[in-house]
């Protein structure tokens, strides 16, 4: 029988609070942590290029310009000169071109690509195998000459500096780091200063391009003009493209070539064709955009 003033356990109430065991951390669980601060600036740089010296997008694993890999970039020398020191196919338009490490393609579509209809789209290859370059004919439609001998499909030939190399008849020269022409830093030998016999005589520049109110001297041989700084000649103007074209200042005259600008070059009334050596006097007119320049020629001094 029930008695009334006897302490009476109770069931469990399921309303009525109990102290648990502490919680455990499960490692698997997502953990909201704090937002980031506000005050925190992050910056993205663009990568510059140690050859040709363009700026590239952040992030990017090789140059968009002269297709360098970054992997094997190397920081500048203290005077700011590249340390990676690469053999360099050049264009007659001045125009350089790396030979990385391993195989590289040459054609319209390969790493180093050539805009020419002579050319195929994998026409040759040239591997260089600790500076050992070795150049070989893909199969190509119109061949592939070195030092004026073509090689046959197939072939492979080692390559010297200052050979001459044809791509079905568009010619590039190899430049090797050291030779006059590559993209080394020159080290004097000594540190001491040298006397010379007389002052050295003030050159005067074969011609002059005029134009714009500008007179910009030319030396003799190429001159690379267009809107990047890089350039012979710099034309900061929209309408000519970072590398528009070039002047030739020789003993045969002067000639003028488009190296495929966007805009087109004029030489009076007549637009030239992309990559098409033009001979040209100095009353002609050329044109690029609302720009006019004429090229004059300087009397040597006597």
């Amino acid at each position: 029988m029930s008695d009334a003033n006897r302490t009476q356990m109770l069931s469990s109430d399921p309303n009525r609070t109990r102290m648990g065991t502490a919680p455990v951390l499960d490692p698997n669980k997502t953990v909201m942590g704090s937002a980031p601060s506000l005050q925190a600036t992050q910056t993205i740089k663009p990568t510059q290029c140690p050859v040709c010296k363009t700026f590239n997008p952040a992030g990017v694993m090789f140059c968009i310009d002269c297709g360098l890999i970054f992997d094997r970039a190397l920081p500048g020398d203290a005077f700011g000169a590249p340390a990676v020191q690469l053999p360099m196919l050049v264009e007659q338009s001045g125009k350089e071109n790396p030979l990385r490490p391993g195989t590289t393609t040459i054609g319209r579509e390969g790493d180093i690509a050539l805009s020419d209809g002579r050319v195929s789209r994998r026409h040759a290859q040239i591997t260089n195998t600790d500076g050992v370059l070795v150049i070989e004919d893909l199969g190509s439609t119109n061949g592939t000459k070195v030092a004026g001998v073509k090689l046959a499909p197939g072939e492979k030939k080692p390559l010297a500096g200052g050979d001459k190399v044809s791509f079905g008849g568009l010619e590039l020269q190899l430049n090797l780091p050291g030779q006059k022409g590559g993209n080394t830093t020159q080290v004097f030998g000594g540190n001491k200063t040298a006397a010379i016999a007389a002052a050295p005589a003030k050159e005067v520049a074969p011609a002059t391009l005029v134009g714009e109110g500008r007179e910009i001297p030319l030396k003799a041989g190429i001159n690379i003009f267009g809107r990047k700084a890089e350039n012979d000649i710099q034309i900061a103007d929209p309408y000519v493209s970072g590398k528009h074209g070039m002047i030739e200042v020789t003993d045969q005259g002067l000639f003028i070539t488009d190296t495929g600008s966007s805009n087109g070059t004029m030489l009076n009334d007549a637009k030239l064709g992309p990559n098409m050596r033009t001979n040209m006097t100095p009353e002609d007119v050329i044109r690029l955009g609302s720009l006019e320049f004429q090229v004059r020629l300087n009397a040597p001094k006597i």
